[in-house]
Order: C-alpha cells, then structure tokens, then sequence
C-alpha cells in the first residue's frame, strides 16, 4: 500500500514509525513532516487544510490510504473531501469533527444522552460570560469554544485567573470569541482512546498526560509535557462506566443526528470514586499520548485503522503486551510563552532508536546539517519497560544524553502512577 500521512508533529512521527513496521506499507508519505520523520519516511510539502489539492496530489501519487494526523484538517472538512474521491481515509467528517471543533456541541450531545459532564455556560460576549462567572463558586474551567491546540483551557483558582482567562478568549486569543465555562471537576483525569465506525466501538488503550508545564503539576496549561500508557485509574470497572455511559451513547446520537463518528474518539475523563465523568472529546490522537500508545502497539496499527476506515471494526482486536510506555517531551525555553527557535540540538545519534527506545521529533528541521528546534515542544523522549520504573528510567536516560542547552523538560512524568 501506498500510505500518506498528514501532520508534522510528534504524533504524526509516532504514527509514520508504527505504520512502517507493518508489511502492508511499501510506500510512506508524510506531509509536510520534520527532521525526525524525514529519517523514516519521504516528506511531501502540501498545504494540509486544502482538501482538494490533498486529493488531487494523493491521486496523482497513487496514495491508498490517508491517515490525518492533527485535528485542524479534519476541522476543515479534508477527510470528506478524500472520501468524495473514493480515496480510504482515517478521520472523522467535518460534522463529526464538531466534537472537538465545539465544546458547547459536545455539551450538547451530552445533555442528549444524560452522560455525566461538568455543569456549564456558553457565551459570545464578555458581559455575560462575567456575569454568569460572579455567581459561580471558585476554582471553575475557562475553556475557548474553539480548536486551541490544547492551550485553550484554564482552570482557574482565583477569581482574577478566571477574568484573566475570560479577557484573553474575548481578545481573541485563541480565535473565535466564545467560551464555555464549566464546574470544576475533582478526581484523577485520564485519557481513554477508542476506535470508531459508526456504532462500534473498540477500545485501544489508555494513558495520563501531564498537561501543566511545570513540575507536580503547576504553572500553565501546555500541549502537554509528557504521558504515560497505561493509566492505573483506569480499571476495567471505571473502563466499563465510561464505554456504557458515555462513549456509546455519545456515538449512537451521532448516528441518529446523521453524523457517525469514524476515527480515533480522545475521551478525556476525570474520575473520581470510580466514577468516570467526560472532561472533553478529541477527534484525534493526543499528543503526548500518542507516542506511549505506537510504542506499545507498533505494527498492527496499520491493519487496526484500515478496519476502521473500512467499517471492520466488528472483525479487529487489539495485541496488547503488558508493558509500560512513558513519553517525556523536551520543550523549548520559555515555553508555553514566547521562545526562540533555531538552536542546535545534538547528541540524537548516539541514542539507542529500537522498539523501546525512541526519540520523536515534534518540531524540528534541518538546517546546515543540523537538527534545530523549530517549535515549542521539539521532542518527545520515549520508551518502553516491563514496568512503568524501567520505562522511566530508560527516558530519562535518553534526555541526559541530549545536548540542547535552549531546552528543557518536567523531571516527574509518571509521579501519579509511581
């Protein structure tokens, strides 16, 4: 098969390092790709969130199967785009997309089917999105109503944070001016992947993400600082609730609306007392989490997305070894904020690249025969062990032999768990 995936980031490289390994895939295509994907797959430079030029362009290059990668394009409407060409494709509808694309949708959905969500508000304007904040109890969520790249949600604890929040939305910080403003859940929060072909629903796997850029959880909501797979907070009880009460019912109103989810469904949770509530959907796979779930599944994603995208799912079934996966993400100074891009980073040759070691790179180029960081999270540090200790340790191993003086990362990935 000839295979081409959309993205540039450490998922898309995690991805493209998974589907290679499987004999299925002859030729791999990522685009537009990075330094570090270029080392496994060839890079072609399209412009992502043009539907007809990636079909027109995976028609010329006798492209099999697209698997897209970020939510942007899916947002976009490209996966339909695709399909209209009779071309096979993993990602959900722009209509079905709406599930990250609107947080005020999926609470909507939600309402529908009676899954257990936050409380919320939704507004278009400062003066009543304040006003509904001064009668609601502290901490509380200020979510952007929009795709914001994982940056979108503040979860403040002061009634200043949350105006804060509120006035960067409204200034348009993250795009469109319209937030969601939701109770502050108390629990453990974990991320649940599933694939999905209208109504059924396979589980693939879990993982915790560490959202705040700083160490025991502080500071700043980021893309995420590293991950973990799989969650221990997600017990095949808890596992069972969330299917039951909130992931099938979310995709059977799908399907009644006319809408059928096909693709990966991110179910963020917050649990607690074993009690699983929905914190968001993502329409995509999360990244870091990304990383930790390829490295755990390697090569039989292929034939698990192609049941997906063939609607086979009823006939696929997922290989788990009982092994542990932790992701560590080397991140650029000053991030989440403002930082400087094009310092070297060396010592990635001497690392060990196997199917326990591997280090991916999320953005990065290459320049005067040197990998630069071209991002703010660069590098996603990841590795495999029979326990989550040893693949902790083998991480952090590999961090200390990096040599990128302009970088920096959380010292504590795994702490709840550990």
């Amino acid at each position: 098969m000839n295979i081409l995936i959309l993205g540039s980031g450490g998922r898309e490289h995690a991805l493209a390092w998974a589907v290679q390994q499987n004999p299925k895939c002859d030729r791999l295509i990522v685009a537009p790709g990075n330094a570090g994907i270029a080392q496994i797959a060839e890079c072609a430079d399209l412009d992502i969130l043009d539907g007809a030029a990636v079909a027109d362009w995976a028609c010329e290059e006798s492209i099999d199967f697209v698997i897209v990668g970020p939510e942007a394009p899916l947002a976009e409407g490209v996966a339909d785009t695709l399909r209209t060409a009779g071309i096979a494709v993993f990602g959900p509808s722009r209509q079905a997309a709406r599930l990250e694309a609107s947080k005020s949708f999926t609470k909507e959905i939600c309402a529908a089917v009676n899954a257990p969500t936050a409380a919320y508000g939704r507004f278009d304007d400062l003066a009543s999105a304040r006003a509904y904040l001064a009668a609601q109890p502290i901490p509380i969520v200020i979510k952007a109503d929009g795709l914001a790249a994982g940056k979108g949600v503040t979860v403040a604890e002061t009634r200043a944070q949350a105006e804060a929040a509120l006035a960067d939305i409204f200034d348009g910080a993250h795009g469109r001016a319209e937030v969601v403003i939701e109770a502050f859940l108390t629990g453990e929060e974990a991320s649940f992947f599933c694939l999905v072909d209208g109504e059924t629903v396979l589980p693939l796997g879990t993982a915790q993400d560490h959202k705040r850029v700083g160490e025991g959880d502080t500071g700043p909501n980021t893309g995420g600082m590293g991950a973990y797979s799989p969650a221990p907070v997600m017990t095949p009880q808890v596992e069972a609730r969330a299917l039951d009460e909130i992931v099938r019912p979310t995709m059977s109103e799908m399907v009644r609306r006319g809408t059928p989810f096909q693709g990966v469904l991110f179910v963020g949770l917050m649990i607690d007392a074993g009690a699983p509530s929905l914190v968001e959907y993502n329409v995509r796979f999360g990244d870091p989490e990304c990383q930790c779930l390829m490295m755990r599944l390697g090569g039989q994603v292929l034939d698990l997305l192609l049941a997906c995208a063939e609607g086979q799912l009823d006939r696929a079934q997922v290989h788990w070894a009982e092994d542990h996966a932790l992701c560590v993400v080397m991140a650029a100074a000053g991030y989440p904020g403002s930082y400087a891009k094009g310092g070297a980073i060396c010592g990635l040759d001497a690392l060990p690249s196997d199917s326990r070691n591997m280090v991916f790179h999320a953005g990065t180029a290459r320049r005067d025969g040197q990998t630069v960081a071209a991002g703010g999270r660069v590098l996603g540090v990841t590795a495999r062990g029979d326990t989550l200790s040893e693949a902790r340790d083998r991480a952090y191993a590999m961090v200390d032999g990096v040599d990128w003086p302009d970088g920096f990362c959380r010292r504590d990935i795994g702490w709840r768990a550990l």
